[in-house]
């Protein structure tokens, strides 16, 4: 099972747009800046989570990206599958054909384990992160850092 950078970036920018959603609309360059993530990459994020109705765009001055259903209506799962990350612990991905076309002995424990993961991050929501004291005390830090942050990385892998 791999939770790929882009699954864990685009949850993290989904938090970001969450934790300040009542600044209105929040632009990339904003969640770029206090996450260390280029541009360009939540560019290609967003462009998927907006084909998964879970942000809309702003156009114009004041513009930005803003969340589509609230931060209550929006589970960690949603953001994952969004950007097509696999939460599938099996080799066969499922299909069952892990040794020689056949399931393997342990096929259905990394089954078990896939299922438990979607349920697991299907319970938790936007709103449920934003109302933990310690994820508020990390953005509050990222806040106060502004401008100083450093150049926002460029992840190893691109999204086609």
């Amino acid at each position: 099972m791999r939770l790929t950078t882009k699954g864990r970036y685009a949850v993290t920018a989904m938090l970001d747009l969450a934790l300040h959603e009542s600044q209105g609309p929040i632009t990339l360059a904003d969640i770029s800046q206090r996450q260390g993530v280029s541009i360009s990459y939540l560019e290609q994020l967003f462009a998927k989570l907006r084909r998964n109705q879970l942000v809309e765009s702003v156009r114009g001055p004041g513009g930005g990206y803003r969340l589509s259903g609230g931060a209550a209506n929006i589970s960690v799962a949603q953001i994952v599958e969004a950007v097509n990350d696999s939460m599938d612990a099996t080799r066969c991905r499922g299909k069952g054909d892990c040794q020689s076309g056949d399931v393997c002995l342990t096929h259905h424990l990394w089954s078990d384990l896939s299922d438990r993961l979607r349920e697991f991050l299907d319970d938790i929501s936007l709103a449920e992160l934003v109302a933990r004291k310690e994820i508020r005390r990390v953005s509050d830090r990222q806040d106060q850092l502004g401008c100083s942050r450093s150049v926002p990385i460029e992840p190893l892998e691109r999204i086609i």
